[in-house]
């Protein structure tokens, strides 16, 4: 049984332990340790290892803590995610990459190290596809880089777009023109740059036609020129669609391409343009692919257990239903 201290500055202790100690309980429960605040310090109790890991998770935060950050249960519950790996430090750097703010000021960056290679791929790329489930922050951070360039001068557009695959008779009875029966469908789309540019922003940018959100259907016939691209919900286009999407793309043009394979709303049946894409343009140079994994969800914790739980469940479904087509396979020869 080992016992140490370690030193914590008073004015970092609270955010460190969370509230009612929730952070501290999440590291006693990993490492099989008891954490007790002390004046100026953390007295730590357990296995050798546990303690020497337990130590390295709190210095993780008491740097974030000094970088200005705020610590949140997704802070804690990803170290402790990567800590087998060794990976602390790595995470802790993250904290240095602000993309840009949102309107209210507050610093958007990557969270994750999969957030990270997802926004040094779209940096790097033309086009880059994201991958993964819902809360990794897909969309998120592809509007922070788009909003960004064209703060920057980088481009001179944004055009944000998604399949409606609703958008026809089932539609038919909401009031309004077409626009109106469509906006439902890219409704987060506006919640996300709403929060990043500001409504004012936005509706001036978009009057003057430098800002577009719209149905994929749309972009066809179009050439897009010197314009950040953000296609969402790809999972959801046909591959005739995704061609007539990508073969829109023009000089001084960056794309992302977002998407969730695991949840399609196309008709039985119906391939998806997103698989079909990733399959056929994964050796092209300039097109960078990021897999975002349940590590990487940013929203509360039970979503990613929720999400680990799905796939857990996805894949012993996937192999029963292989048992059973060899099954029938042998019964018939």
């Amino acid at each position: 049984m080992t016992e140490k201290t370690i030193d914590i500055p008073a004015a970092y202790m609270s955010s460190l332990c969370g509230p009612a100690d929730t952070h501290l309980k999440k590291i006693e429960r990993a490492f099989r340790v008891s954490l007790i605040p002390r004046e100026g310090g953390m007295k730590l109790i357990g296995p050798e290892d546990g303690c020497e890991k337990a130590e390295q998770i709190l210095n993780s935060l008491l740097e974030l803590c000094e970088h200005g950050t705020e610590i949140q249960d997704q802070n804690v519950q990803y170290l402790l995610s990567v800590s087998n790996e060794h990976r602390e430090q790595e995470v802790v750097s993250l904290d240095g990459d602000i993309i840009c703010r949102t309107v209210g000021g507050k610093p958007i960056k990557p969270k994750t190290l999969g957030q990270k290679k997802y926004v040094d791929t779209i940096r790097k790329k033309m086009i880059c596809f994201g991958l993964g489930p819902a809360g990794t922050g897909k969309t998120y951070l592809a509007m922070a880089m788009a909003i960004q360039a064209f703060k920057n001068n980088e481009v001179n557009r944004i055009i944000l777009t998604r399949p409606a695959i609703e958008a026809g008779e089932n539609l038919g009875f909401l009031p309004g023109d077409l626009q109106s029966k469509i906006d439902p469908y890219l409704r987060p789309l506006y919640d996300a740059i709403y929060q990043i540019m500001g409504a004012e922003s936005y509706l001036a940018n978009s009057e003057k036609g430098l800002i577009e959100v719209a149905p994929l259907a749309y972009m066809r016939g179009r050439t897009l020129d010197n314009a950040y691209i953000i296609l969402d919900e790809a999972q959801n286009t046909t591959p005739a669609q995704m061609k007539m999407f990508l073969t829109r793309i023009g000089f001084g043009s960056k794309v992302v391409i977002t998407g969730d394979p695991s949840q399609k709303d196309l008709p039985s049946g119906q391939a998806s343009g997103l698989d079909v894409a990733v399959r056929v343009l994964r050796e092209v140079e300039d097109i960078g692919m990021v897999t975002l994994t349940n590590k990487d969800v940013v929203r509360h914790p039970l979503v990613q257990q929720i999400v680990e739980a799905y796939e857990k469940y996805e894949k012993k479904e996937a192999y029963q239903e292989k048992r059973r087509q060899t099954y029938r396979l042998r019964r018939r020869s």
